[in-house]
């Protein structure tokens, strides 16, 4: 089984943990994971899956995640366009003048933003479970009812208690999932974060994080390929969301997933990376 290379990313303060898959001088392809997760969002099998389809894959933890520069729960001194601008520290720190940048939920929200302040160096996007960048329209339906109940414990929770924070870690993940929840599983990979994470708490400062500046309508000036890939029974962003994101910007297609939740389940593994790689192939 093909084992990552770990990098380690820095610039000035700033340290973004790192792994790459696949052959170093194969197309690049950078992923970047939703809010609270680390590189671990993006399964193992997945990142594999998609390096067979010749492709160098790099995905990194974000700031307050994993191996990355993490402050004190409620101390983030950085904001969502912050978040954006590591991915052009990705871009630089691997030498890559252009590559195509897969984000999911909020990371297809930053790989939104990048392709609009760097086009030159977002060669294509691949938004899954994204919402649309300065959304202009009437409103779209948001966070299920059992998933804000869930996030409201946030608040009693003890970030001391190892078993406490796992389980509240897994019971998302369970939420997110629906049918394809396989709990053996994604108790072994929250095991796998805790590890890795010097301050579970510290994930959750990016639920505190602000726009700082006005990007209405901003997703339909995007001109770079797109693909817009989203699950059908969606609890986190539903499917209008990437309906309104593939109708908004031009020429974008659309891969809608079946039964399938906020997640990237093993099934739909193989036919995500052949769309994937089919884009960067026509490039």
């Amino acid at each position: 089984m093909q084992e990552p290379t770990a990098h380690s990313v820095t610039q000035d303060t700033l340290t973004l943990a790192a792994e790459s898959f696949g052959d170093p001088e194969d197309p690049p392809l950078l992923l970047v994971m939703g809010a609270t997760a680390s590189m671990l969002g993006w399964p193992d099998a997945f990142c594999r899956t998609l390096a067979a389809q010749g492709l160098r894959v790099i995905r990194f933890d974000h700031r307050d995640t994993g191996g990355s520069t993490t402050l004190p729960p409620g101390e983030a001194s950085y904001t969502v366009e912050t978040m954006a601008g590591d991915i052009l520290t990705l871009l630089d720190a691997f030498e890559l003048p252009r590559a195509p940048v897969v984000g999911m939920s909020l990371g297809g929200y930053l790989a939104q933003i990048a392709a609009l302040r760097w086009p030159g160096r977002v060669a294509s996007l691949t938004l899954i479970a994204s919402e649309p960048l300065g959304w202009d329209g009437p409103d779209l339906p948001g966070l299920s009812e059992a998933f804000l109940s869930h996030f409201g414990a946030l608040g009693t929770l003890d970030w001391t208690d190892r078993t406490a924070v796992a389980d509240f870690l897994l019971e998302t993940e369970r939420l997110c999932a629906g049918a394809d929840f396989d709990a053996k599983a994604e108790a072994t990979r929250v095991d796998r974060v805790l590890a890795r994470t010097r301050s579970p708490a510290s994930m959750f400062n990016h639920a505190t994080l602000s726009v700082i500046e006005d990007w209405t309508g901003a997703f339909r000036r995007i001109d770079c390929p797109t693909l817009v890939i989203h699950g059908d029974s969606d609890p986190i962003l539903p499917l209008p969301n990437g309906e309104a994101l593939a109708e908004g910007i031009p020429d974008a297609e659309l891969m809608v997933l079946p039964d399938t939740g906020h997640c990237l389940p093993e099934r739909h593994h193989a036919a995500i990376a052949r769309r994937i790689a089919a884009q960067i192939r026509g490039l």
